[in-house]
């Protein structure tokens, strides 16, 4: 499965309910269960974002699917980042053709 990183800010909305944020956090925990998405760490955080969480997906069009169905609730915006392990950078890197 491939890891991401999501990036998260409330939006207005969000921010006028933050009382519903734990609720909200543990609603799309299980909607993104429901399309295969796991959401392994999940951090609300203070500063340039809200939240922060990893997740592991089948596939970039699985979670496409699963933090858009997660945006149109109008709570929060995503950025998505794919991410590597050590060993699948190392992997990555050692795939490099020679170049000199």
């Amino acid at each position: 499965m491939a890891k991401y990183i999501l990036l998260g800010n409330w939006t207005d909305q969000g921010a006028r309910n933050v009382k519903e944020t734990v609720k909200r956090a543990r609603a799309a925990r299980e909607a993104f269960a429901a399309v295969g998405v796991s959401a392994r760490e999940w951090f609300f955080t203070m500063g340039h974002y809200d939240v922060v969480l990893t997740v592991e997906a089948p596939d970039a069009a699985t979670l496409a699917r699963a933090t858009l169905a997660l945006g149109t609730l109008g709570n929060i915006r995503v950025q998505t980042l794919p991410s590597f392990s050590v060993d699948e950078m190392e992997r990555i890197i050692n795939a490099l053709p020679d170049v000199s």
